[in-house]
């Protein structure tokens, strides 16, 4: 009889597992190319594109995600019973190293004590300067340098229908949460209740926006902010969650601002110098005037380019009965600069490009004859803001 020996015996065992390493290497790779049973091969199951989404979306929440903040605020609301105490929540986006913070003014608003949350720490943090007109605020925490991760600011110029965005913020209280989405539309006009005007510009996204999203960035593919998360169309009233309709001021009109509100605390703006209001087809049939669309000058305010005109106000009173009685009659604006205005906003508008200083051609109806008074823009007072 033939006999192994142990040195044989082991010698042969490890041949044999070799050999069968080998053709299960060779089948495996048979049956990826022949496609037989793909997985086997992880690689060749996966999608690329698949993959490179999902991983882009990890870098951008691993890189910015750091630098988007939980604000909560304490204060006193007014009401017509008093004042009574009130707490908020919100997010914001950390702008620069020296730890200012990006946020809605809706967030802050009110607030008399405010702390932000980056990560799991708590800093106090303060209101540095307000935009009410377009809803934005920003914000300083005293935290560590090296607790402060910035996030890009990027342009909301030529963005276009159907662009992947990524919001981060804090809904419900749920620190740091990222949801995706597209551009669903642009130049949306966005009415703030807050300001009472209309922001022009906003963008529209199906991303999931909730509150406590307000203030936090709406962010592109290379992980840079393009715009504020100010708002959602709810139609179950407020408070209520996202229907996929949500809508962000765009960053290129955060940058125009920043510097102001850091530097003076508000927007230098330019003012005419007087408050209007939209004429109606009730005033316009009341006292037989000879148009039915513009501003009714109200007060005019001295020292401005208003008085130093010439305008004149309205004073109009009105019954219980409804009955409209007329104390002075003044001027209605129908053009700044030959562009029409029958509302507030187109007023803002008119103004948006212009600076304190400089002289708009106005266009005004007074005791039925047409004028054009060349005013000189000052600047918006702190109080007007």
């Amino acid at each position: 009889m033939y006999r192994i020996s142990g040195r044989q015996l082991i010698f042969l065992t490890l041949l044999t597992a070799l050999l069968t390493g080998l053709v299960v290497v060779f089948a495996e790779r048979s049956l990826v190319k022949s496609g037989a049973n793909t997985v086997l091969d992880p690689v060749a199951i996966a999608d690329p594109s698949v993959a490179s989404e999902e991983q882009n979306n990890i870098d951008i929440y691993r890189a910015v995600s750091p630098g988007v903040v939980n604000i909560t605020t304490s204060g006193y609301s007014r009401s017509v019973w008093g004042y009574f105490p009130s707490q908020g929540s919100g997010s914001g986006s950390i702008i620069d190293p020296e730890g200012h913070i990006l946020t809605n003014y809706h967030v802050v608003q009110n607030a008399s004590n405010l702390e932000v949350q980056i990560e799991n720490d708590k800093f106090p943090a303060r209101v540095i300067g307000i935009d009410r007109d377009n809803d934005l605020a920003v914000i300083k925490v005293e935290a560590p340098r090296n607790r402060l991760t910035v996030v890009r600011l990027g342009t909301s110029t030529g963005l276009q229908v159907g662009q992947k965005v990524l919001a981060i913020g804090n809904p419900f209280g749920l620190q740091r949460t990222m949801t995706t989405g597209i551009i669903s539309g642009l130049e949306r006009p966005l009415h703030d209740p807050v300001a009472r005007r209309t922001i022009d510009g906003a963008i529209q996204t199906d991303a999931s926006i909730n509150p406590g999203n307000s203030g936090g960035p709406l962010l592109n593919s290379r992980g840079e902010m393009i715009g504020i998360n100010t708002a959602i169309y709810s139609p179950n009233g407020e408070g209520s969650g996202s229907i996929g309709i949500g809508f962000a001021v765009p960053v290129d009109l955060a940058k125009r601002t920043i510097p102001d509100l850091i530097s003076k605390g508000y927007v230098s703006r330019p003012w005419l110098g007087l408050t209007t209001t939209p004429l109606s087809s009730s005033i316009a049939r009341a006292f037989d005037l000879s148009i039915d669309r513009g501003l009714l000058v109200n007060e005019v305010y001295r020292g401005t380019g208003a008085a130093s005109a010439g305008l004149r106000g309205w004073v109009v009173s009105e019954s219980i009965f409804g009955n409209l009685t007329i104390q002075q009659l003044g001027d209605v604006i129908v053009s700044i600069d030959g562009k029409q205005v029958s509302t507030v906003d187109d007023q803002n508008r008119a103004l948006d490009s212009k600076n304190p200083g400089q002289t708009v051609d106005l266009g005004i109806v007074r005791s039925g004859k047409h004028y054009n008074v060349p005013l000189k823009l000052s600047e918006r007072p702190h109080d007007q803001q």
